[in-house]
């Protein structure tokens, strides 16, 4: 009997040791290192002097702003491939022509994806010959402060959508199909039957594409940065992995890159508690 409570703790000990020595023990190095200094302090205890600089630094400020556009984008992110995968579920006509289609810039290089929009979405690009077709104005989609980190985040939404899409149409295989059809028949329109009976029918499967897109968006759009803006406009496509990635590899400031990078897990950890919550809910 011993052995049989047991054994689920021994079939589990591997994760938990892979867990602790790559990702909880670097963790913890880094917040530690985030309290030494650089340059001629470097290995010294600074305290909290690095995160006082964060706090003064406006870069740093940008790049936490441009968080909370991502984070009002969303919702968008997550309803394209929902309501897609809707679509592919239903079975409209060309549904596994159109599956097909919808994951394939889920296989493409962040590097391939932001050399194509930067053609499209150039000053002279067709985007903008399109648009003068119809009497509007040429746009600078990646020039303009103003509108760059969406024009960005639009592009990583696209990219990566196909990816949730997958995991929408998982979930939709767990869905029982004679509730619809019982929709169906009391007359149901479709906003109705998604509503009523997709929605709650897929709430875990919400909440997992919620936290996954969420990470996503903070830590995966280094590529598409780099590529598409380097962090301009005048530094309004910063975003906290982009900051980490100018403060180690070109300033070699590695202390404030760990304090910076302390600063985006404490928001990614408190945007994810907070989405569980209120999807639970």
């Amino acid at each position: 009997m011993r052995a049989e409570r047991l054994a689920p703790y021994v079939l589990v000990a591997p994760a938990v040791l892979i867990i602790v020595v790559l990702r909880l023990w670097p963790l913890a190095l880094g917040v530690n290192f985030s309290f030494t200094g650089d340059g001629e302090l470097n290995g010294a205890f600074v305290g909290a002097g690095n995160y006082l600089e964060l706090a003064t630094d406006p870069l740093f400020h940008t790049s936490l702003r441009n968080v909370g556009l991502l984070m009002l984008l969303l919702p968008v992110a997550v309803a394209i491939p929902g309501l897609l995968a809707t679509f592919l579920y239903l079975r409209v006509p060309g549904h596994r022509v159109y599956r097909s289609v919808y994951f394939f810039p889920a296989v493409l290089s962040p590097v391939i994806v932001g050399a194509i929009f930067n053609l499209v979405l150039g000053y002279d690009g067709p985007l903008n010959s399109v648009l003068a077709a119809f009497g509007a104005g040429p746009v600078d989609w990646l020039g303009d402060p103003g509108i760059a980190m969406v024009t960005v985040a639009g592009v990583h939404i696209w990219a990566t959508f196909g990816m949730a899409l997958v995991v929408f149409l998982a979930g939709f295989s767990t869905l029982d199909g004679s509730l619809l059809d019982a929709a169906r028949v009391d007359g149901a329109s479709l906003r109705q039957s998604i509503r009523h009976v997709i929605i709650p029918g897929l709430t875990r499967t919400i909440q997992f594409v919620f936290v996954t897109t969420t990470i996503g968006m903070l830590t995966s759009m280094f590529g598409l940065l780099f590529v598409m803006t380097s962090g301009g406009p005048e530094g309004s496509t910063y975003l906290p992995e982009y900051y980490i990635w100018h403060q180690q590899g070109q300033l070699n400031r590695p202390a404030l890159a760990s304090a910076a990078s302390t600063v985006l897990f404490v928001v990614m950890l408190v945007v994810g508690l907070l989405q569980i919550s209120v999807l639970r809910r």
